[in-house]
């Protein structure tokens, strides 16, 4: 049981947690990090990144992950495995308690456990992600030059992935699995109005066909018959929406609809003074990885003047 509290405790090791740690600990302030059930976030399984500055020949997500974290250690952040199963935001000191029984006590708390991808949960969906499957077309459409792929998804963010990945692949097929888009007027008539992009409605994912190293099509199913069809494709996107990770702040924090931590304008404050949240857990529009390593910082920043304060 450790009862002494710390400076600072930062939750999630992303890109914007594995910064704060960084900004932390050259501030001497000495972060303790809880890495949790995926060290490194998302960007452990995406297997190469073209558009993070400074690697103009790209950089292999778990690689770009690991220098991030040997980079806070040599700054002197703490890292403890495990994950958290109670934050007790009541009082300050706050409250951590691990899964092993653990409790740990901070003056100020930086959130950065970010947001997972919504999957389809098929078996072939995982085996051939990062191999022609993705949830992401900013990260990966530049690798579909040229090629056929499928987004599934019926709203807003399909939409836009299907616009984006135009200018990339040599056509773009929309799955939805009901006979009109959730989407909003306008981006329904902007891809309606693309050339380059064809819908198919009322039909679900039903296998994603590959030749055990990449992704040579895609089986759909009917909704309302049952039919079966195949697709040749290079790609398949999966655009059904994020789910953040921040269930431990439901009642404590203020969320938004969609489960959102609420941060104040311009800042990376919650509704508790000192705690403080970045990365995908708080930024439902770009979900970046140089964007998240920017709020990191941001919320370092905010946790240090808020320590300076309360001395």
């Amino acid at each position: 049981m450790e009862c002494e509290a710390r400076d600072v405790i930062i939750m999630g090791t992303g890109p914007a947690g594995y910064t704060a740690a960084i900004y932390m600990g050259r501030a001497n302030l000495k972060p303790l990090v809880i890495e949790g059930y995926q060290p490194g976030g998302q960007l452990m399984i995406t297997t190469e990144i073209e558009n993070f500055p400074g690697f103009p020949e790209g950089i292999r997500g778990p690689e770009l992950m690991a220098r991030m974290r040997q980079q806070a250690a040599k700054f002197d952040a703490e890292f403890v495995n495990g994950s958290v199963t109670e934050v007790d935001l009541s009082r300050n000191p706050f409250c951590i308690s691990l899964e092993d029984g653990r409790e740990l006590f901070t003056r100020s708390l930086i959130v950065a456990t970010g947001a997972n991808a919504k999957w389809l949960g098929i078996e072939s969906e995982d085996r051939y992600r990062g191999k022609g499957v993705s949830a992401c077309a900013t990260c990966d459409g530049f690798f579909f030059r040229d090629s056929q792929v499928f987004v599934v998804g019926g709203g807003d963010t399909a939409m836009e992935e299907a616009l984006y990945l135009t200018k990339f692949a040599s056509h773009v097929t929309l799955v939805h699995r009901r006979e009109e888009f959730r989407s909003s007027k306008i981006m329904s008539l902007r891809v309606s109005k693309n050339p380059k992009i064809s819908m198919m409605l009322n039909e679900v994912v039903d296998e994603i066909l590959g030749d055990g190293i990449k992704v040579t099509g895609i089986r759909l199913k009917n909704v309302k018959s049952g039919e079966l069809s195949e697709h040749p494709c290079d790609g398949v996107f999966m655009a059904i929406g994020h789910a953040p990770n921040a269930a431990l702040f439901q009642g404590q924090l203020d969320l938004d609809d969609y489960g959102y931590i609420k941060t104040k304008k311009s800042s990376t404050e919650t509704t508790v003074q000192g705690v403080f949240a970045c990365g995908d857990v708080q930024d439902y529009t770009y979900r970046q990885a140089v964007t998240a390593v920017g709020t990191g910082c941001m919320a370092a920043v905010d946790a240090e003047r808020f320590l300076e304060s309360i001395r």
